[in-house]
């Protein structure tokens, strides 16, 4: 099966449609797949529901599909430094479905693994729980967390070999493996491919079987929180 395709753009080629569902990894700007989000822009599929940890910054990121108004609703679990994000939320033009970081990145895995759905104590006794199934085990309570199954992912990895075998960086990890799990179809841009067979297996943090659609490009990687302290004298 071929995965390697040259662009962006040829990778999404047949698989985008108005009101689809989209999984999208990376963590603030950390790994985020940045050339495959400026070509949903230049595609302009548009009533998009993706569910991502955050919704970029405005400009960048995510964060482009806002100033385009292709995103019907987001399934977030935080707002964060997006003016526009909060804007649209705010005024009624957003969907905004809450999730807590770590129920959101569940509900990808177990997506992406066959689970239904799974119950946690996180949530219960707040909006987050309402409207929602609640069960007691052992004296505690918890609330029933569905499982998230997208149309297509849309993921960054640091390198891959040609068969979608995946290694990412620090934080960039956090949310692209369960993000790329949880897709139908995976498209997954990376930094460097690589042959077939030459990443070490134990290395690897996402098995090729979950990515179907791979491309290699050059990224801005642009820092959301710029934190520096003075020189100090010698």
């Amino acid at each position: 099966m071929k995965k390697v395709y040259g662009s962006a753009k040829e990778a999404l080629d047949g698989l985008l449609f108005d009101g689809m569902f989209i999984a999208a990894g990376g963590f603030g700007l950390c790994g985020i797949p940045e050339l495959l989000i400026d070509a949903l822009v230049e595609n302009g599929v548009k009533d998009l529901t993706i569910a991502s940890n955050n919704c970029g910054v405005d400009g960048f990121g995510l964060g482009k599909l806002l100033d385009t108004r292709q995103i019907k609703k987001m399934i977030s679990s935080y707002v964060g430094e997006n003016a526009e994000f909060m804007r649209q939320y705010l005024s009624g033009e957003l969907e905004l479905e809450f999730n807590p970081q770590g129920t959101l990145a569940e509900r990808m895995r177990a997506g992406g693994a066959g689970i239904p759905g799974f119950y946690t104590k996180t949530g219960v006794g707040t909006v987050v729980a309402e409207g929602k199934e609640l069960k007691e085990f052992d004296g505690e309570t918890y609330v029933l967390e569905r499982g998230i199954v997208a149309d297509v992912s849309i993921v960054k990895a640091w390198k891959a070999d040609e068969s979608g075998n995946a290694i990412f960086r620090k934080t960039a990890r956090n949310f692209n493996p369960p993000a790329a799990m949880c897709g139908k179809v995976c498209v997954m841009e990376v930094e460097e491919i690589v042959p077939t067979g030459s990443l070490d297996p134990d290395l690897i943090h996402l098995p090729g079987i979950y990515v179907h659609r791979l491309i290699q490009g050059t990224h801005e990687k642009r820092i959301e929180q710029r934190t520096v302290r003075k020189r100090e004298a010698v």
